[in-house]
C-alpha cells in the first residue's frame, strides 16, 4: 500500500477557506470611533435645530426647514450609533454637509427661498455651535469613509466619552441661546432689527403669550404688573392700552438687551471697539457714543448699539453698564420711528446740545434751547436724531425710561413724559 505525502503533490493550490464577500452594507470595520464621535455631534447639532424651530414659530417656511434639518440630523446620528452600516456614512456626510452648506449662505447671502432666513444674518452663538458640530460630524464621517487610514477604524472609548461630554457641554447652552437669536445682521437701511425680528421670536425663555390677559379688543387687561428688575424672564404685562403684540415687541427687546449688551460691560473694551466717552459723567451717567453706527442702517441691535450708558459712581469713578442708547438712522424724526412696544416704549431728541471736538469724538460742550445758537466754538450736529433707552439695570421708570433733568431730552409734541410705574423698580 503506497501512502503519498501532501507535501510530494506538487503545483497543488493551498486551500482558501471561503467567506461571504464584503458588499455595500456591512459595517464599517471595527466600528470606529470617528464615526460615533460623529454621530454624536449630528446629533446635538440636530438638537439646537430642533430648538430653532420652535422660536420661529411666526415663519412656516423657516420652521420646516429647521424641523426637517432636525430629523434628517438626529436620525442619522441615532443609526450611526446603533447600527453602523457603511452606508450609512456617506448620508451622514450628506445630511451634514447640507446643514453645513445652508449656514454658509445664511450667514452670507441669505436663504432666498425660506422666509425667515432669506437675510444675511451675523454668526451667533447657537448657529455657529450647531454649525461646528455639522462639520465634526461630516468629517468623523468622511474619516470612517477612508478604509486606509488605520487610526481611523480603532474604537477609541476615551475619544468617544470626550466628545460626548463636550457635545453636552455646547448644545445645551446652544439650545438655550436660541431664544434670544438676533436676527439683525441683514438689514437694510429702512428695516428694523428689533422686536419679532432682532429679538427672540414668539417664545422667548420662560415667556408665554399671556394667554388670557387680553380683552376682546386686544388690549392688555389691567393685571397686577411686576416691578422690572432686569433679569429673566422678562414680563411687562399690566400696561393698560397695550395689545399683547405690543407687549410681545417690548419684551423681546429688553430680552435680547439683557442678553447681548453685557458684552460692551468693560469700557475699555468699548474704547477699543471705537466707542467714545462725550464727557458727560457729571451728570451721574456717561454715554460712550460710536457715532458712524447712526449710519449704518441697523436699529435697535444690542450687538451694534449706538450708544451705551454707564452709571458713574463719583466717589471711584467706576462705571457700571446700565443701558443702550439705541438711535434711529440720521433723517429719521419722533414722526417717522418705528412704534414698537405701544405706550411702554417712548422715543426722545435732543435738539439742545452744542459739541465741540474732533469728528466722531464729539463731546458735549453746552446746552442752548431752540432758537438759541450754542455759544462759539461749539454746534448741534445737524438734526437731532430720535433715541431710546433700553435699560439692563432696574429703574424706577421702567426699562425704556429716558434720563432724568437735561438727559431726558424732547418728545413728540401732544405726548406726556413717560414714566413707567406699572413696571418701576423700587426707589
Amino acid at each position: 500500500m503506497t501512502t503519498i505525502d501532501e507535501t510530494d503533490a506538487e503545483g497543488a493550490e493551498p486551500a482558501v477557506p471561503a467567506g461571504p464577500t464584503e458588499s455595500p452594507a456591512d459595517p464599517v470595520p471595527g466600528g470606529p470611533g470617528v464615526l460615533r464621535v460623529a454621530a454624536l455631534a449630528s446629533l446635538g447639532a440636530g438638537a439646537i435645530h430642533a430648538t430653532a424651530a420652535g422660536t420661529h414659530g411666526d415663519q412656516r417656511a423657516a420652521v420646516v426647514a429647521f424641523t426637517v434639518t432636525a430629523l434628517l440630523q438626529i436620525g442619522w446620528g441615532a443609526l450611526a450609533l446603533a447600527r453602523r452600516e457603511r452606508l450609512l456614512v456617506p448620508a451622514g456626510i450628506a445630511v451634514n454637509g447640507a446643514a453645513l452648506t445652508g449656514w454658509v449662505l445664511a450667514k452670507t447671502s441669505g436663504i432666498g427661498f425660506v422666509d425667515g432666513l432669506d437675510a444675511q444674518e451675523d454668526v451667533q452663538f447657537a448657529d455657529g455651535v450647531a454649525a461646528a458640530l455639522a462639520a465634526v460630524a461630516v468629517a468623523g464621517a468622511a474619516l470612517a469613509l477612508a478604509r486606509g487610514l488605520s487610526g481611523a477604524a480603532r474604537p477609541r472609548p476615551g475619544l468617544v466619552a470626550l466628545a460626548g461630554v463636550a457635545t453636552v457641554a455646547l448644545v445645551v447652552p446652544g439650545m438655550v441661546s436660541t431664544t434670544s437669536h438676533s436676527h439683525a445682521g441683514g438689514h437694510g437701511n429702512d428695516e428694523v432689527a428689533g422686536p419679532g425680528e432682532a429679538a427672540a421670536h414668539d417664545e422667548v425663555a420662560g415667556h408665554d403669550d399671556h394667554a388670557g390677559d387680553h380683552g376682546q379688543d386686544g388690549a392688555a387687561m389691567p393685571a397686577e404688573a411686576k416691578p422690572y428688575d432686569a433679569t429673566l424672564p422678562v414680563d411687562l404685562g399690566g400696561m393698560p392700552g397695550v395689545t399683547p403684540e405690543q407687549q410681545r415687541e417690548a419684551e423681546d427687546l429688553v430680552t435680547i438687551t439683557l442678553d447681548r449688551l453685557p458684552q460692551f460691560a468693560d469700557p475699555e473694551y468699548a474704547y477699543a471697539q471705537g466707542y467714545r466717552s462725550i464727557r458727560d459723567a457729571a451728570t451721574g451717567h456717561e454715554h460712550f457714543m460710536k457715532w458712524e453706527l447712526i449710519d449704518d442702517g441697523r436699529m435697535l441691535d444690542p450687538d451694534y448699539p449706538e450708544s451705551l450708558v454707564y452709571e458713574v459712581d463719583r466717589a471711584t469713578g467706576e462705571r457700571r453698564l446700565a443701558a443702550a442708547m439705541f438711535m434711529a438712522n440720521r433723517g429719521d424724526t419722533l414722526d417717522t420711528v418705528p412704534d414698537i412696544g405701544g405706550s411702554l416704549v417712548q422715543w426722545h431728541i435732543h435738539n439742545d446740545l452744542c459739541f465741540a471736538g474732533e469728528e466722531n469724538a464729539w463731546v458735549v460742550a453746552g446746552v442752548a434751547p431752540p432758537p438759541r445758537e450754542c455759544r462759539e466754538g461749539t454746534s448741534r450736529l445737524g438734526e437731532p436724531v430720535p433715541m431710546v433707552h433700553v435699560w439692563i439695570v432696574p429703574h424706577e421708570c421702567g426699562p425704556f425710561s429716558a434720563l432724568e433733568g437735561v438727559g431726558a431730552g424732547q418728545i413728540a409734541e401732544g405726548e406726556e413724559r413717560l414714566c413707567d410705574h406699572h413696571h418701576g423698580a423700587p426707589a
